[in-house]
């Protein structure tokens, strides 16, 4: 494999590698209904600030969501629509499907 093939590989194995996480895949699912704040993430999945915050960062730094601050909040939005589609693509592998609400 040469460097270029091997640079394009790796930039697509970090967005695998950030939906590696089963609360990171919940996030990218709750930001596929809409943009929300840091603090409704937090409510949604039970976790402490500073973890939703660190997975957030992971899933931003992969591309697959965007930010944007407002006064003293922070609000998350989908920036890969796509990758919907491809949980659902998922779902019909594994047979699961999400439950819903």
């Amino acid at each position: 494999m040469d460097q270029r093939t091997r640079d394009h590989c790796q930039r697509n194995a970090r967005v695998f590698k950030a939906l590696g996480h089963a609360t990171r895949l919940y996030l990218v699912l709750e930001l596929g209904r809409g943009e929300r704040c840091v603090q409704d993430l937090r409510e949604l999945t039970g976790g402490d600030m500073s973890t939703v915050s660190k997975h957030l960062s992971v899933l931003r730094e992969a591309g697959l969501v965007s930010d944007d601050r407002r006064g003293n909040q922070v609000f998350y939005r989908l920036a890969a629509p796509c990758v919907l589609e491809f949980m659902h693509c998922i779902e019909g592998v594994t047979g699961a499907q999400m439950p819903r609400e």
